[in-house]
């Protein structure tokens, strides 16, 4: 008889909560949205800061210009273009004549769909451990490389064109869109690297107009791209023809201007070779005659991501208040429930049910909606950890 006694309230409950489906429902998002938003928000924070720690756990230092550390820690690990200052390309050399350091440049200044634009070198890749999954990597001036994620949502294969953005629409006189063969996709790492376009620091430079090519003045057809001749020399005009993308026809056509010593770089990855060497090298850098900036990386998320966990409890406080002020109003909805369903519960009184089962009834009806919403609640909890990487590192890309 025991498993009747049970079943029937059961029974009763499930058919009240399925034909007020509508109340039933409203009940079970507010009651699942509010368990489920301080979870997600746990969830996110400590993805966001195992995510953030652990590249910049990684990358020992960086060298770039006066200023805030963090931008710059932003900008030489996520690539975030803005808010970076520059550094000219000797300190590279004079890291590595130090013998205390590998160092290994970035230019992160411009992007192409949104995608970031980063200069570097080969040394890069294998400082980071990013094979390539097709095809070559950099072999020339205007080759690319690019990364998983972005290859996947932007289409790009092997052997196409990716053109580069001008900073300004209307900047007709500044630096044109230059057109580089994508000669690689890399494996997908799943760190900002999979977002990214990797050329050689010198294509970056030719994007930021420090070099360029043009047709062979010696042989113009039109007379009007030559300015003047001599046996010695020849002068062009404007009217010569400027190429925007590197062919093998072209190659040697182009060629810098200015001293690359001083061409600039947004940061530098400094990779020393012990502990002794890092200690060395920071305390030369905290000399207040110094130009530039070391930083640790490590130490700049861990201030960042101190002032996220604050920001994170405040939140959970919130979302607990809120939490309170749910439950009671639900509490409020059943008791109203209960009480406009007394004459139904009298009627079963008067067939002989017992106070005892007609409070089973309302006891199950609660659980069933706290075991939905419970459920709900878990459910999207567990799409906001399966998906928490992918959004961390969108919102640093």
């Amino acid at each position: 008889m025991e498993p009747a006694v049970v079943k029937g309230p059961l029974q009763l409950a499930w058919q009240y909560v399925a034909h007020y489906r509508v109340r039933t429902l409203l009940l079970i998002l507010a009651l699942g949205l509010t368990l489920a938003l301080p979870l997600a928000v746990r969830g996110l924070v400590q993805i966001a800061q195992a995510e953030m720690r652990s590249r910049a756990a990684a990358t020992p230092l960086v060298l770039g210009a006066k200023g805030s550390p963090l931008e710059l820690v932003l900008n030489a690990l996520y690539f975030r273009r803005r808010g970076a200052g520059e550094i000219p390309q000797k300190q590279v050399q004079a890291i590595r004549s130090s013998g205390l350091a590998t160092a290994i440049p970035l230019y992160v200044r411009y992007h192409a769909q949104q995608a970031p634009i980063v200069g570097t070198s080969l040394e890069y890749f294998a400082y980071r451990g990013l094979p390539i999954a097709q095809g070559r990597t950099l072999g020339r001036l205007g080759d690319c490389v690019v990364g998983a994620r972005v290859a996947r949502e932007r289409g790009w294969q092997v052997g196409g064109k990716v053109s580069s953005s001008p900073e300004q629409v209307f900047d007709l006189a500044g630096i044109y869109p230059l057109r580089m063969t994508v000669t690689g996709v890399l494996a997908e790492s799943g760190t900002a690297d999979d977002h990214a376009i990797f050329v050689d620091v010198k294509t970056a430079w030719l994007i930021e107009g420090k070099a360029h090519g043009h047709e062979d003045l010696v042989t113009a057809e039109d007379p009007n791209a030559v300015l003047s001749r001599t046996d010695q020399n020849v002068v062009g005009s404007k009217a010569v023809r400027m190429y925007n993308e590197v062919t093998a026809e072209n190659l040697k056509s182009f060629h810098f201007h200015g001293n690359p010593d001083d061409f600039p770089l947004t940061a530098i990855l400094v990779v020393p070779k012990d502990e002794k060497a890092q200690a060395i090298l920071l305390g030369r850098y905290q000399k207040p005659e110094m130009a530039h900036q070391l930083v640790q990386p490590v130490v700049e998320m861990d201030a960042l991501l101190a002032t996220l966990v604050q920001a994170e409890r405040f939140t959970v406080v919130l979302l607990g208040v809120l939490g309170v002020v749910v439950i009671l109003i639900s509490s409020l909805v059943f008791a109203l429930s209960f009480k406009m369903r007394r004459r139904e519960f009298a009627t079963l009184e008067d067939l002989g049910i017992s106070r005892w089962r007609i409070a089973t009834v309302k006891a199950a009806e609660v659980v069933m909606v706290g075991v939905l919403a419970a459920g709900l609640a878990g459910g999207i909890t567990a799409l906001v950890w399966e998906l928490g990487a992918g959004l961390v590192r969108m919102s640093l890309n």
